[in-house]
């Protein structure tokens, strides 16, 4: 992942929620430090069994 891309989209997520807060738009994410935590854990869980190459194709399983 490049340092620019990153920056990039945090650059792009404090404007959009700049522009959500002055419209006065609840945003579509946790707005408490908790909920944010978990997304933050989804990301790390998905990653580490990304990095072990473990899984299920559960569309495979359920015949799609």
């Amino acid at each position: 992942m490049s340092t620019q891309l990153a920056v990039l989209a945090l650059l792009t997520g404090l404007l959009t929620g700049a522009l959500f807060r002055f419209l006065t738009i609840p945003i579509p994410a946790p707005p408490e430090l908790p909920g944010l935590l978990g997304i933050v854990g989804i990301y790390v869980g998905y990653k580490i069994v990304d990095h072990f190459d473990v899984g299920v194709d559960l569309l495979d399983i359920v015949g799609a």
